[in-house]
């Protein structure tokens, strides 16, 4: 299930979930607890940190807002009513916020908050690691959609990257698990929605294209960066439109001033891209490699 590209290098990964047969909504379910909270670190000066570099952060940005995210706490994989043909995947998630992103995942200091383990939610017990979202998007005319980010947003600057963002809690109301606990079930299943409902709400908002002309995502896995143990949830999406029509709709993407150019190329191109990707990224490329791979074989 795991598979490890090592080293800190930007573009590196790790694949911490691959799902290459594609899973619908109805296969993934999510397990909305504080006990995927973020463990505080013992050690007092990292944890100061936290708040100094928010701090400071936020005096050179007026903008920055600490906005809560979800966090990525693991998984459980299984096959339900003893069928073999049917996959589900349940995620794992917590609670989190920006501000703690930026101070732990995102900090100069972000290697000393891992704790040396095999277990990834014990390796990254002390970070944000909120859970990302991206998209593999292919066009009716089998083109993959990659944007370049614009040099004014806040990571990676200038690289290529799938549509994406993150799952909100806000979508759903949820600022603190005490708002939901009475109501576990119904939680987990609004934030399981959220997970398919946001990556088509960030392809709508960054492509340009309508809700209308995507199918339902298909969820391919959880990629992770290895530079600052950034967790990301990939969706392959089809949509029906074809790349020049697409490209007309991204000069009026309502969040087309986080990226300067919208690429629309064949999957031998995009493997020449993946280099300057962050790792997440390219990491979501080589889920959606695993899943061209397996629908040749079936």
């Amino acid at each position: 299930m795991e598979k490890e590209a090592s080293s800190t290098e930007p573009s590196s990964f790790k694949l911490l979930v691959s799902c290459p047969s594609g899973l619908s909504p109805a296969q993934v379910s999510v397990a909305f607890s504080d006990s995927y909270d973020r463990i505080p670190h013992s050690d007092a000066s990292l944890e100061n940190a936290i708040s100094e570099i928010w701090e400071q952060r936020s005096l050179k940005n007026k903008s920055l807002f600490n906005g809560k995210k979800f966090r990525y706490g693991g998984y459980v994989l299984d096959a339900r009513n003893g069928s073999d043909h049917e996959p589900h995947v349940c995620l794992q998630l917590g609670l989190t916020d920006y501000r703690t992103f930026v101070g732990t995942n995102l900090s100069p200091l972000w290697e000393r908050f891992l704790v040396p383990s095999e277990d990834d939610s014990v390796l990254c017990q002390h970070t944000s690691s909120p859970l990302g979202n991206g998209a593999v998007v292919e066009t009716n005319d089998n083109k993959i959609l990659v944007l370049q980010r614009s040099n004014n947003v806040g990571e990676f600057p200038g690289h290529f990257v799938f549509p994406g963002g993150h799952p909100e809690p806000q979508e759903l109301g949820i600022t603190s698990h005490q708002h939901v606990k009475e109501l576990t079930e119904s939680v987990n299943v609004k934030v399981s929605q959220e997970m398919f409902d946001s990556i088509v709400r960030e392809v709508v908002e960054e492509i340009g294209v309508p809700a209308s002309s995507l199918s339902i995502p298909a969820f391919i896995g959880i990629s992770r960066r290895n530079l600052n143990v950034r967790p990301t949830a990939f969706f392959f999406i089809k949509c029906s439109l074809d790349s020049k029509e697409v490209q007309q709709f991204y000069s009026s993407a309502q969040d087309g001033y986080e990226s300067t150019q919208l690429y629309a190329v064949p999957m031998i191109e995009v493997e020449n891209m993946t280099s300057r990707m962050p790792g997440c990224h390219r990491g979501g490329f080589a889920l959606y490699k695993l899943m061209v791979d397996t629908r040749k074989i079936t």
